[in-house]
């Protein structure tokens, strides 16, 4: 793999068969003897011990030096680290102690680390010198997992994403804004759940769920299905998303993704969630992770991958297994457990790579902590001692889940790619709500309960190649894509029950039964959940043109078109048909080496499968974004500012008429979401590694009305610092602080406003890394705020009260 320019985010490659070969021999040839300046300069490292493959790429990343070596040589070696201001000759010696490796260079950015002893593959007679070279050539080289465009990931700073372009391709050459979360920023952030790991981005907000799953805003709309492997869902994955040890990064897209084939039914304008999966490798991995906090309970499980022979060779394998169980919530709500299985094999050959997964998660959420106002403002909730409706109280998540991917290289320039996923998911739930409350603290309680199950599956199939047409430099893509999403098991399309309400003084010593024990008797003949078939197939096409070394043009359409079946109560209504052209398009401007600006825009499709009160599906909602930003290289370029300036406008938005009976939905009004965001992430100087976000927006509904659930500003800082004295080496320490300004809730009894204060929470945290093990210990909400959810309404106020401390760890076998 080359490199068109010597950019940023292209500074490292790997070389592999005769063409790795062929290079280094004329490289050998070329060099009179050995370059020692780059390997002689000084540079304060912070290395912590780990695996050689990861130490070697943050030692490239920390001097600024190409690191080329073979997978196999390296594969299940661990090393020490190396700390403090050393050269690059002594820290190299360092990660390479008590192995048979060592180093070559060749020119003053490029080392080779290779095995002392071996039989060289290439001998030939120079032309240079007419002779035989007097030492040996260096091996083809296979690809080891680098930063860049191989998308591995170092510190917190990411170089490359596919989820944008459906390949890889550098974050500098994307007309779009895009946060990618590391696992070393998840790590360091003891995250434990994907809510956890998105609340940081720049213009995303997270929601609680009462008795079912919670949801993401992205530019101030319902992030909608989300995506996984770069594959958009049928049905949203939120609570059944795996646990963090089965994820690699998780990718936060900002603007509409229909040209993705992402146009689920849940307005999501602003972005999507794309999760990236761990996939089978030949590096082994022998891993055991821990967690025990408070509230949290305690977490387990391990990581395993590698050759499935001794030898290596052809076939590689994953195996990663987790549970969860938490006695209570900090309120009193009860039961919280999950279990998570994950095997994967892959098939690696010349030009082909075959994988296949399995999934399955099984989640026992209890209804988040929350209180209900008896009155118009906070200062009328019931007090956080008292729990509202009954501790067993909970939602269950199933899901399994098949996947499989295929990459055939048909030549140098052109290759075919397959990816697909089916998905199975079987959901259930009870819980009390209330409404009508008085300062008296009486309330009205019903008892509720709701089970469905939904079915997915998504298939896209690419061909892709590189051409050179007329002093342009093309990347082309065309993609046929096929969806189909179920709603409903066959003739059971689930059912959401509603008691008749009865008086509760919540201030009494009443306590409320079980939900599921109370008699569930519908109030009103409730229109089933689910019982619609959906259809998706596209036809995508791409262009990712260079113009020079300063210009990058990305060009796309997509012909969308979708089949939607709809039932009534168990009887066939009518089924739609319709196709719209989606395009998108952006250009990118580099006038310095490390400075990307750029301008795009972007048309969301969106599909209405909720049926109206004339008990029609309601009609698709059309948007437009136009975005502009600039992504800048600093420190060297270990670290990255990203700023962006956005505009979305929605023909029309879908507001549920909630939660009552026959929950018909209503076309809502068209808005308008503007905004400023900025995000600094990388190293900025040795040892200290920096995530932070800034965002400054507005929304504003065509109707007039308030936009609920919106903080105009939030931002947040995380920094983490890993001590560079030799005395004090393998420890770090991190905090952070995370804060919006004030947000509007809406009661959905009498329609008037509230003030839900603004706020900010502080976490920190302590960890020790030895050459076999990690453990961490922190603090959550380290000054014991009262934290609210962003948007609520009255029946239903999120809070999260005092601090939490949490014990993680990993262990290396």
């Amino acid at each position: 793999m080359t490199s068109r320019r010597n950019g940023s985010g292209w500074r490292r490659l790997a070389l592999q068969g005769a063409g790795g070969v062929l290079l280094f021999a004329l490289l050998g040839a070329a060099q009179a003897e050995p370059v020692s300046q780059a390997m002689q300069a000084m540079v304060t490292f912070s290395i912590p011990p780990q695996s050689l493959s990861s130490a070697l790429m943050t030692l490239g990343k920390q001097a600024n030096v190409q690191i080329l070596t073979s997978s196999d040589s390296i594969a299940g070696l661990r090393c020490d680290g190396a700390y403090g201001r050393l050269s690059v000759e002594a820290a190299l010696a360092k990660l390479l102690a008590g192995t048979d490796l060592q180093y070559e260079t060749f020119d003053a950015q490029t080392v080779v680390v290779r095995q002392r002893t071996f039989i060289p593959s290439v001998s030939f007679e120079s032309a240079l010198i007419g002779a035989q070279p007097s030492t040996p050539i260096v091996t083809a080289l296979a690809a080891m997992q680098v930063a860049g465009v191989a998308l591995g990931d170092a510190g917190y700073k990411v170089d490359a994403t596919r989820s944008a372009t459906r390949s890889n391709t550098a974050l500098a050459d994307i007309p779009q804004s895009i946060t990618v979360i590391t696992r070393d920023l998840i790590d360091s952030q003891q995250a434990v759940n994907v809510s956890d790991v998105v609340r940081n981005v720049a213009g995303v907000n997270y929601v609680d769920g009462y008795g079912g799953a919670p949801l993401f805003r992205i530019r101030g709309f319902n992030v909608g299905n989300g995506m996984t492997d770069g594959l958009p869902n049928g049905v949203a994955r939120i609570e059944d998303l795996p646990p963090l040890i089965g994820i690699e990064r998780v990718e936060v897209l900002k603007g509409p993704e229909t040209i993705l084939g992402e146009s689920s039914v849940d307005n999501n304008f602003g972005g999507s969630v794309n999760i990236v999966m761990k996939q089978p490798q030949a590096e082994p991995v022998r891993e055991l992770t821990f967690s025990l906090g408070q509230y949290d309970g305690a977490r387990a499980g391990f990581d395993f991958a590698g050759p499935l022979s001794a030898h290596g060779g052809e076939w590689t394998y994953r195996m990663i297994a987790a549970g969860n169980y938490a006695d209570s919530t900090a309120q009193g709500y009860r039961g919280q457990r999950s279990g998570y299985v994950a095997p994967s094999i892959a098939w690696q050959g010349r030009a082909t790579r075959v994988t296949f997964g399995l999934e399955y998660v099984n989640n026992r959420v209890p209804v988040p902590d929350h209180s209900v106002l008896l009155g118009d403002t906070l200062s009328t909730a019931l007090p956080f001692g008292i729990l509202p409706g009954n501790a067993s109280d909970h939602a269950v998540f199933r899901t399994a889940r098949a996947v499989y991917s295929i990459e055939h290289k048909l030549n140098d320039d052109w290759k075919l790619e397959s990816r697909g996923q089916y998905v199975d998911q079987r959901n259930s739930g009870e819980n009390w709500s209330f409404s009508g409350g008085n300062l008296s603290g009486y309330l009205d309680a019903l008892a509720q309960s709701f089970r469905y199950s939904d079915a997915f599956y998504t298939m896209q199939n690419d061909i892709a190649g590189h051409f050179s047409l007329g002093g342009l430099d093309h990347r082309v893509m065309l993609g046929i894509d096929y969806a189909r999403t179920r709603a409903g098991a066959g003739d059971d399309p689930g059912e959401f029950k509603v008691s008749r309400p009865i008086s509760f003084d919540a201030f009494g010593a009443m306590t409320l039964p079980s939900a599921r024990q109370q008699s569930i008797t519908s109030t009103a003949s409730a229109e089933p959940l689910g019982g619609a078939w959906s259809t998706n197939t596209g036809v995508f096409l791409q262009d990712q043109i260079a113009i020079g070394d300063q210009w990058d043009v990305l060009a796309a359409v997509r012909r969308t078109a979708y089949e939607l079946s709809t039932r009534n109560n168990g009887v066939a209504a009518e089924t739609l048909h319709k196709a719209k052209w989606v395009p998108k398009l952006g250009v990118v401007y580099k006038p310095l080496d490390g400075v990307a600006l750029y301008a795009s825009s972007a048309t969301g499709f969106q599909a209405d499968s909720m049926i109206g009160q004339d008990g029609q599906p309601l009609p698709p909602s059309i948007s437009r974004q136009l975005e502009a930003g600039a992504k800048i290289d600093l420190f060297e370029g270990r670290a990255r500012l990203t700023t962006a300036w956005y505009r979305i406008k929605l023909d029309h938005s879908v507001d549920l008429v909630a939660p009552d009976p026959p929950f018909f939905a209503i076309p809502g009004p068209g808005q308008t979401n503007r905004g400023v965001e900025t995000e600094l992430s990388g190293e900025i100087v040795r040892g200290l590694d920096v995530s932070a976000s800034f965002t400054d927006a507005r929304i504003h509904n065509d109707d007039g009305s308030t936009a609920t659930g919106s903080p105009e500003r939030q931002g947040s800082v995380w920094m983490s610092y890993r001590f560079q004295r030799e005395a004090l080496q393998g420890w770090g320490v991190a905090g952070g602080i995370f804060a919006r300004s004030r947000s509007v809730g809406r009661s959905s009894e009498d329609l008037t406003y509230f003030d839900i204060p603004g706020q900010a929470s502080v976490e920190a945290n302590v960890s020790y890394t030895a050459a076999r093990w990690r453990a961490t210990l922190g603090v959550k909400n380290l000054f014991a705020r009262t934290l609210y959810a962003v948007n609520f309404d009255q029946s239903f106020v999120p809070i999260r009260e005092g601090r939490v401390f949490l014990l993680s760890g990993v262990y290396d076998l």
